[in-house]
């Protein structure tokens, strides 16, 4: 939400549904990490200073313990509500595609795929281009085990 447009933690919150001191802890967590940067303090319509956030940009990647059922229902749900903020307008791709590899086959996927999205995301923005958010996880399917 803050990649093009300054908000304020109250604005998130809103636009999220969601409890302001829930939506605060969670900014100061992406304040701390890099993922936010605060920027100048602004008075607000109440004539209070507050203080707006911009996404630095900065992406991450994760290899979960199959086990980490939490987290991964925390990501994906993430997920799920951010694609639901998209209006019904927009146009939404989402693929599944079940593979067969070899651990070298599935190595190289993994660095030809990060090695693409790296080339991708550390380019210059393209002026008048849309933001996109990719969302991207592979893993043993457990239908197909052996």
């Amino acid at each position: 939400m803050c990649l093009k447009e300054q908000l304020t933690n109250k604005e998130i919150a809103t636009r999220l549904e969601a409890n302001p001191a829930t939506v605060l802890h969670h900014v100061r967590k992406l304040v701390s990490t890099g993922f936010l940067e605060a920027q100048g303090a602004r008075p607000g319509a109440s004539g209070a200073l507050e203080v707006p956030y911009l996404a630095t940009g900065k992406s991450w990647r994760l290899n979960l313990d199959a086990r980490d059922l939490t987290l991964r229902s925390a990501i994906i749900d993430a997920f799920v509500s951010e694609v639901g903020q998209v209006p019904a307008s927009a146009e939404v791709e989402i693929s599944r595609l079940g593979v067969r590899l070899t651990r070298e086959e599935h190595d190289r996927l993994l660095q030809r795929i990060r090695e693409y999205l790296e080339e991708i995301a550390g380019g210059e923005p393209t002026e008048g281009g849309t933001q996109y958010s990719i969302f991207l996880a592979i893993h043993p399917d457990p239908a197909h085990e052996r």
